[in-house]
């Protein structure tokens, strides 16, 4: 297959415009004859549905929480970006579209990261006029503060609940339109397979995860909105629940996966501290804005940290990227905090983390003001490891938290089956090698409330003519009783093992091989690993009770089964991209100072894989990247 874009035609900042001007419409008469599945509930999947209904199209929404309202996209903290210029100093669309661009290593599509910044504006007036409470000056205009790889301050924060307030107003709007009976919404139900019939998707398969009862569901077209997949590596910042099924199960069915092995590590999360863990907790990156990170000079340091003076102090980031210093983007903080730790001079009782202090920002602005931006964060972490930062500096560490790579899709956000589109995070198209801090949730809100009800209007106008297609459809008794097999299949290894336990090793062995680092021995170790832990999975899984019935641990090994598949891709990714760029950073590929090393010559693709069968290498299908309004250059942060 060769993969079209569709780029519209045009300059860079008149192409959303073209395409919005020519492309098809469904009158509202006609949006009412058509259904529309939505999976995931987060800003993505509950912006999309409460837009598209209100479009008067009737959806289907599902979640496997409790509540909409426990998308993990509550857990994102610091902001959302957005290039108004409040601030007078500089910024603009074009720089914020070049500040992505760049921060992803150039290894994004210039068109969709355009959009990006462009819709940015609209966003902060929608979540305003939702009562989105974003902090405000004392004039009553809004606060911005500025996120890692940024010279200018965009991000438009509630204090550290950003992600929970913007979720907030989807939610409502979401929940209008299940009381005007626009949505039909789903909760406690898990999708466990795409239905594609004559090459499009038209409905999907879910699990009741309180009753185990298995249903059909169809519609005109498929929507996924389920997240990423950093839970892979078992510690993560995400959500116990979060998962990569729903986009693997869609993967398995014919869509390609992009760039699987782009996966972010936040610099600033709390450190592991023992092996009993099964999660770690994000401290928001807005901290970096005041806090100076720094660990002692001397190897094996023990004396606590308000006693080592300054000239014992070394301040890394500031000293080796001293244009961005404490803002340098996530991907270089992450390993240039690795770099220090491994080298000796990590801090804390298992030395596995760094300070991150505020007595320069208490000691110029004051206790209160620091309290006033942070202060929740603050809360949480004295609550978490009982030290006040406020006399103490925090400790902290790098771990994994955001896919950049998913489903590929085009510029209309559809993947490579017709009718299945992709949004948020579980897509690929926006944030390149590296994602930069606070456009995760601009991203979720741009893809579900301004670009998928045009592109999905330019798709739908053709299906008015299409045959209906129903849940007694014979693919979907085919899809069903696939389904059926691999849960009796789960249930009746009767093994030794939990689902658990393997997912610690594999997260172990990601993040040894495929992790902040990679060579081309360390993946070709974890693919073999890879391939021998998921034979004994299949040999010593062990699932109590039944299929038919409430089953956390059957939920559980569905997932696990999933990652191992998603594992190998992720390898295989890594080891065939032989350069470094943003998060992905071969060992055999660096400058003599250890930055990133690009080859744009042999890599300046996107890297879509599709699904070969059980036991078989994937295929790869590279969509060359051509960058024709912006100068490829090396990264610099310095």
């Amino acid at each position: 297959m060769i993969l079209d874009a569709k780029i519209p035609e045009g300059p860079l900042e008149n192409k959303w415009s073209f395409y919005k001007d020519h492309a098809k419409l469904v009158n509202p008469a006609n949006r009412k004859k058509l259904n529309i599945i939505v999976v995931g509930t987060g800003l993505a999947g509950a912006s999309a549905a409460a837009s598209l209904a209100e479009l008067g199209y009737n959806v289907q929404s599902f979640c496997f929480q409790d509540s909409a309202r426990r998308a993990h996209s509550v857990a994102a903290q610091g902001g959302v970006n957005a290039a108004k210029n409040y601030q007078n100093d500089g910024d603009s669309v074009y720089r914020m579209f070049y500040d992505t661009l760049k921060g992803g290593d150039f290894r994004s599509r210039e068109a969709n990261v355009y959009r990006l910044a462009e819709c940015s504006l609209s966003l902060i007036d929608q979540a305003v006029a939702q009562g989105v409470p974003f902090a405000r000056e004392y004039g009553g205009y809004l606060s911005n503060r500025s996120f890692g790889g940024v010279q200018v301050s965009r991000t438009f924060y509630a204090r550290g609940q950003t992600g929970q307030q913007l979720l907030l107003g989807a939610y409502q709007s979401l929940m209008r339109q299940v009381n005007k009976g626009k949505v039909d919404l789903y909760t406690r139900h898990e999708m466990l397979d795409l239905v594609v019939v004559e090459g499009k998707a038209k409905g999907i398969i879910v699990r009741n995860l309180d009753t185990g009862a298995i249903t059909r569901h169809a519609a005109d077209a498929v929507v996924i909105a389920s997240g990423g997949f950093g839970k892979i590596y078992y510690l993560s910042t995400l959500a116990m629940g979060c998962n990569g099924s729903a986009i693997w199960r869609a993967h398995r069915r014919g869509a390609y996966m992009a760039c699987p092995s782009w996966t972010q590590m936040h610099p600033t999360c709390l450190p592991q501290a023992g092996d009993y863990q099964s999660k770690l907790t994000l401290m928001s990156e807005s901290l970096r804005n005041d806090g100076r990170i720094w660990v002692p000079k001397l190897e094996g340091e023990n004396r606590a940290p308000g006693e080592i003076p300054e000239a014992d102090r070394d301040y890394y980031l500031e000293r080796r990227y001293p244009s961005f210093g404490n803002l340098a983007p996530r991907d270089i903080s992450s390993r240039a905090a690795k770099e220090r730790i491994d080298a000796g001079f990590g801090v804390g009782p298992q030395k596995n983390a760094v300070y991150l202090d505020f007595s320069k920002a208490i000691k110029e602005q004051g206790l209160e003001k620091v309290q006033e931006k942070y202060g929740n964060l603050f809360s949480m972490y004295k609550k978490i490891t009982a030290d006040d930062a406020y006399q103490t500096p925090m400790k902290i560490s790098p771990a994994a938290h955001f896919s950049m790579g998913g489903l590929w899709v085009d510029y209309e956000l559809m993947t490579t089956i017709p009718g299945l589109f992709a949004i948020g995070e579980a897509n690929f198209a926006d944030h390149g090698a590296n994602r930069l801090g606070a456009n995760s949730l601009l991203q979720a809100c741009v893809d579900g409330y301004f670009i998928l009800p045009y592109t999905m209007a330019n798709y739908l106008a053709d299906e008015l003519l299409s045959a209906k297609i129903t849940t007694s459809h014979p693919q979907f008794d085919e899809v069903e009783s696939a389904i059926k097999a691999r849960l009796d299949l789960l249930v009746g290894i009767k093994g030794t093992k939990t689902a658990d336990q393997f997912h610690k090793e594999l997260g172990k062995l990601l993040y040894n091989k495929c992790g902040l680092s990679r060579s081309a021995a360390g993946l070709t170790e974890a693919i073999a690993g890879i391939d021998s832990l998921t034979k004994e999975f299949y040999k010593d899984l062990m699932v109590p009770g039944q299929a038919e019935d409430m089953n956390a641990e059957l939920e559980k090994a569905g997932r696990v089964a999933d990652y191992l598949e998603i594992a190998s891709l992720m390898c295989y990714d890594a080891l065939n991209r032989e350069e470094s760029c943003g998060a992905h950073f071969r060992e055999e590929y660096q400058t003599e100072s250890g930055e990133a090393m690009r080859n744009d010559e042999k890599f300046c693709y996107v890297s879509a894989w599709e699904w070969p069968g059980m036991d078989r290498e994937p295929v790869l299908h590279p969509e060359p990247l051509t960058f024709e309004f912006i100068k490829l250059s090396v990264r610099n942060y310095k």
